[in-house]
C-alpha cells in the first residue's frame, strides 16, 4: 500500500468513526422523538449537562473518561464506542474493497444498517427517517450512480433502483400478513386469576399483571392489534363493567359496547383470568427496511438478505434455545438479521451464491 493510499484508507477510518458518533446521536434520539437539529448539542442523559466537544471525540473521549461522564461520574454505555469502532471498521473495509465512487454511497447505506440494527435492539423499533428515508437515499443514489443497479444510463438506476425497494417492500409484507394470520394470537390462561390494571401514561402506557409490566410498544404492532382481557371482575373509571370481556387498541379501550379513548381512561382495573394477545412475527418496520435494502443493492440482494437473515435467525434462536435448555423467550428483533444479511451480501454475496450454485449444479437434472 503507497503512502497516498494509507492516508485515504486511515482518512476512511476516522470518517467512519466520526460518523459513528452521529449515529449514537441518532440511535438515542430518534426512538425517543427527540430531534437531530435539537438546539442543544450531545448532553448526558444522566445529569442533562451538555457536554462538551473535547469530551465527545469518537472514541477517544470514552477511554480517557474510562467510560464515565466527566461531570456526574455516571457510567456512558459501552454501545457508543462499540459503534464508533465499527462504523469506522466497516466505512475502511468499504473503501479498500469499493473506492470510488461506490464506497460513499455504500458507506451511506452501512450507516443505516447500523443505526437500525441498534435501535431495534434496544426499542423493537426501526424509525421512518431510516427506512422510508433510506429508502429515497437509495434511489437517488442509484440515479446518481447507476453502477449500483449494474446499469449505465441514470433513469435505468433510479428505475431498477424503485423497483428493488418496492419488491423488497412487497415480499416481506406477504410473509408478515401470511405470519399474522397463521400465528397472529395467543391466548394464555391464568389460574389464579391475577390482578391487572391499566397505566394510561400519555407517553408511555403500559398494562400490568400481577408484578409484570408490559409496554405498549411491545403489546401493539399495529392499530388494527386488539388485546382482549376475559376478566372475572374489572372496573372502568370506577364503573363495573358488565360484560367481563374487555377489548384494548392501541389508542383505545373497548367495554360493554362502549369506546373510550385511550387518553380518556382514568381507570382500568380488575381480576384477569386469561388474555389474548397479538403476536407479530416481524414488524412493518422490517417491511420498510428490506425496501431501503432494496433501494441500495438491487432485486438479488433482496432474495439473498430474506434467505441469509432466516438462516442466522434460525441459528441464534437454535442456540438460544439450547443454551437456555428451551427457557428462552420474549421478543427478538428481526431488524438485525435483516442488517446482517444485506452486509453479507455487500461483503461476498455474489461469491456466495456461486459458490452455492457450483456446488449444487451436479444434482441439478
Amino acid at each position: 500500500m503507497t503512502h497516498q493510499a494509507g492516508v485515504l484508507a486511515g482518512f476512511a477510518f476516522v470518517f467512519g468513526a466520526v460518523v459513528g458518533s452521529f449515529l449514537n446521536a441518532c440511535i438515542h434520539r430518534l426512538p425517543r422523538g427527540i430531534r437531530l437539529d435539537h438546539p442543544r448539542r450531545s448532553f448526558c442523559p444522566h445529569c442533562n449537562v451538555t457536554i462538551p466537544w473535547y469530551h465527545n471525540l469518537p472514541i477517544v473521549s470514552w477511554l480517557w473518561l474510562r467510560g464515565r461522564c466527566a461531570k456526574c461520574g455516571a457510567p456512558i454505555s459501552p454501545r457508543y464506542i462499540l459503534v464508533e469502532i465499527l462504523t469506522g471498521v466497516v466505512f475502511l473495509a468499504l473503501w479498500l474493497k469499493c473506492g470510488l465512487p461506490l464506497a460513499p454511497a455504500y458507506m451511506v447505506f452501512a450507516a443505516l444498517l447500523i443505526a437500525a440494527t441498534f435501535i431495534d435492539f434496544e426499542h423493537y423499533i426501526i424509525p421512518d427517517e431510516i427506512t422510508l428515508g433510506g429508502a429515497v437515499a437509495g434511489v437517488v443514489a442509484s440515479a446518481i450512480l447507476p453502477e449500483l443497479m449494474d446499469v449505465e444510463a441514470h433513469w435505468q438506476g433510479a428505475l431498477f433502483s424503485l423497483v428493488a425497494g418496492a419488491l423488497g417492500a412487497a415480499a416481506l409484507w406477504v410473509i408478515v400478513e401470511a405470519g399474522k394470520m397463521a400465528f397472529g394470537r395467543k391466548r394464555i390462561e391464568l389460574d389464579p386469576a391475577e390482578e391487572f390494571h391499566l397505566e394510561p401514561d400519555p407517553e408511555n402506557p403500559r398494562l400490568v399483571i400481577g408484578e409484570e409490566t408490559h409496554p405498549w410498544e411491545e403489546i401493539f404492532s399495529r392499530p388494527s392489534d386488539v388485546l382482549v382481557l376475559e376478566c372475572e371482575r374489572a372496573t372502568l373509571d370506577g364503573a363495573p363493567a358488565k360484560d367481563p370481556t374487555i377489548r384494548v387498541y392501541y389508542n383505545r379501550v373497548v367495554a360493554d359496547g362502549r369506546e373510550t379513548p385511550l387518553e380518556g381512561v382514568r381507570e382500568l382495573a380488575g381480576m384477569l383470568r386469561a388474555v389474548v394477545i397479538p403476536r407479530e412475527a416481524m414488524g412493518l418496520g422490517d417491511v420498510k427496511f428490506l425496501a431501503c435494502i432494496g433501494a441500495f443493492l438491487g432485486w438479488q440482494a433482496i432474495i439473498f438478505t430474506i434467505v441469509m437473515s432466516s438462516v442466522i435467525g434460525a441459528i441464534v434462536g437454535g442456540g438460544m434455545l439450547l443454551f437456555t435448555r428451551g427457557q428462552a423467550g420474549g421478543k427478538i428483533p428481526y431488524g438485525p438479521y435483516l442488517a446482517l444479511g444485506a452486509a453479507l451480501w455487500l461483503a461476498c454475496g455474489p461469491e456466495m451464491v456461486d459458490w452455492y450454485l457450483h456446488l449444487i449444479r451436479p444434482a441439478l437434472p
